[in-house]
């Protein structure tokens, strides 16, 4: 394709998406769910949000099962006061995938790195020593791959993003699992700990922490539809899913909700209830790195024990 015909179809689809923008009354038309994908300006430093990414609806309870084979524990416990609670009903494959975890399991691994586009080599480098800071207390590493990664990166279109946990495993191998647009040796330090490695947690399989139903329960629905239109240009639909829905607990290993971590999103007091913002994190912090030590145990290491004791006459005998 020539300069002119590239710039062209730019043009063109500008003007599509401004004509689609006025034909829905100002909003923009809802995702094809099964082909979603993000704007396509370049992010200044700070601007863009992370958009996760989530599998067509028809591999969801395929992406389940995958989950569940490489870590018994994601499974959720569906007991009947389980089915009662969560409102759903056991036989419903498709709402159990929705509360099935994407952790890669206790057993330390390796997961390989490759780039779809041409990257320096000291590019490449220092993504994976962000990414690898997860390391500092988690079993899980990456390492780069001249073949095809097990989590592939573009820097290209597309914003920030990268599919949950497990999911990367069911993504067609010439896509990206991750989304780093713009990224290069003169990207702020900064950022490369707000972004490469909030988009590693996802692919350690962490959710958006302030998509916890104490964290949602502050914001104003009205209000974060107008902020999110006017900042992102992000529609009432995009909203509830990436804001407003809370994550089932069912679904979630996790500490206490922490507003301070590395997957929290910032958002203004504008948008909440009490007019406080929800402060968001910009690194891994303390909390984050306890998880990723809890879950994906470092070789050798074993969690502190602290063991009760009483005087023997005190044991309980239990009849069975």
């Amino acid at each position: 394709m020539s300069e002119h015909e590239r710039q062209l179809r730019e043009a063109l689809a500008q003007i599509a998406a401004v004509a689609s923008t006025a034909v829905n009354g100002g909003t923009y038309p809802e995702d094809n769910p099964d082909h979603d994908q993000a704007p396509e300006d370049t992010p200044a430093p700070g601007e863009l949000v992370c958009t996760p990414k989530t599998l067509p609806t028809r591999l969801l309870v395929k992406a389940a099962e995958t989950a569940k084979h490489i870590n018994p524990a994601n499974a959720p416990v569906l007991g009947p006061l389980a089915a009662v609670a969560g409102g759903f009903q056991v036989a419903d494959p498709l709402r159990i995938a929705v509360v099935t975890s994407k952790y890669w399991g206790p057993t330390p691994r390796q997961l390989t790195v490759s780039f779809l586009e041409t990257t320096p080599a000291d590019l490449k480098a220092r993504i994976l020593s962000h990414m690898n800071a997860w390391t500092k207390t988690s079993g899980i590493s990456f390492v780069g791959t001249s073949g095809t990664g097990n989590v592939r990166i573009s820097r290209g279109p597309g914003g920030y993003y990268s599919y949950l946990g497990t999911d990367i495993l069911h993504i067609p191998r010439n896509r990206q699992t991750m989304n780093l647009q713009g990224f290069t040796m003169n990207t702020p330090e900064s950022e490369y700990k707000r972004v490469v490695r909030h988009e590693t947690g996802h692919t350690l399989g962490f959710p958006h922490e302030h998509m916890r139903k104490d964290l949602v329960a502050r914001i104003d629905p009205t209000k974060a539809y107008t902020w999110f239109w006017e900042t992102y240009g992000w529609d009432k639909a995009t909203v509830d899913a990436q804001v407003l829905t809370p994550l089932s607990e069912a679904s979630l290993m996790s500490t206490p909700v922490d507003q301070t971590s590395i997957m929290c999103y910032q958002l203004p007091g504008l948008i909440t209830k009490d007019g406080k913002p929800i402060l968001g994190g910009t690194d891994i912090n303390q909390t984050d790195y306890a998880f990723a030590g809890k879950i994906y145990p470092k070789p050798g290491h074993r969690a502190a024990v602290h063991e009760e004791d009483w005087a023997e006459a005190e044991d309980v005998e239990v009849a069975v």
